[in-house]
């Protein structure tokens, strides 16, 4: 039987995520899930991709989402400051599209300067936020690459890690892919890529896409530090998309088509199936 095995959620685009037994499904993801993000001050995103140390920012935020708290090894105190979700829009720029976002204000800009070594502002998803996300069913998600979930079943890292392993290298951990929902139960790995339709306790996801992977994979989540090719170049030789340009594929993405509540221990019951787009 397959089960919830993991809940994440990631509060601060690119920045460490919080792992939970319950979580709400709102129509834009697990609560809270990138409804904020770290920028430029001309308001250009911050990646993982180009600023590995954000993986060190531990986010904690309040159930209520009135209340954000960051902490970083680096930094003597964290940040702990009150959301403002009424105060001026400004626009931002995530993967070129334009969006907007509430800046939270100059003491947590400080504070992720002083982090990452540039100037820095944090921004949060405005009330108005209506962001339509591409796939095969369009839904919405705050500062997400795209779908408002990523899910990944542990059988599909186990043959990554068993592949990882014969070529000498070393099994990854789960958190380098940043799965929102991790599945155990499934004993074919990638069995994810032809699931269509998921419920949840009483709640639905819909898929949108495959999960096409990127540099933040190379990403140690611990260290905050660019770990060398892997696991791209290992995946590079079995997970070859049709879509996506040719990239690896990991994982997929879906559409919140039910609301609800989600708890690890689930059960996973899938109401569709399809053929996998690779």
């Amino acid at each position: 039987m397959a089960r919830v095995v993991e809940l994440s959620y990631y509060p601060v685009k690119g920045c460490a995520g919080v792992s939970a037994h319950d979580a709400v499904l709102t129509p834009a993801g697990l609560a809270h899930d990138r409804s904020f993000m770290v920028t430029s001050e001309e308001g250009v995103y911050r990646t993982q991709r180009r600023w590995p140390r954000l993986a060190l920012i531990r986010p904690g935020i309040s159930a209520d989402g009135e209340r954000l708290t960051l902490h970083a090894p680096s930094r003597p105190y964290a940040l702990d400051i009150d959301v403002d979700t009424s105060g001026p829009r400004r626009d931002v720029n995530l993967f070129g599209a334009p969006f907007t976002g509430i800046d939270q204000g100059d003491e947590a800009a400080a504070w992720l300067s002083e982090v990452l070594g540039a100037p820095s502002r944090l921004v949060r998803v405005p009330p108005e936020h209506d962001r339509v996300t591409d796939g095969r069913i369009p839904g919405t998600s705050g500062y997400a690459d795209s779908s408002a979930v990523h899910v990944l079943s542990r059988s599909t890292l186990d043959l990554l890690n068993e592949r990882l392993t014969e070529r000498g290298g070393d099994a990854l951990p789960m958190d380098r892919f940043r799965p929102n929902i991790v599945i155990g139960g499934w004993d074919d790995p990638h069995t994810e890529d032809r699931v269509r339709r998921i419920t949840i306790a009483d709640t639905e996801l819909g898929y949108t896409k495959l999960a096409i992977r990127c540099a933040v994979t190379l990403v140690d989540q611990e260290a905050g530090t660019r770990a060398g090719p892997e696991p791209l170049r290992t995946l590079a030789t079995y997970r070859r998309a049709v879509s996506g340009g040719g990239g690896v594929a990991f994982g997929t993405k879906y559409a919140v088509l039910r609301p609800g509540k989600l708890s690890v221990g689930d059960e996973v019951r899938v109401a569709l199936w399809g053929e996998a787009e690779l």
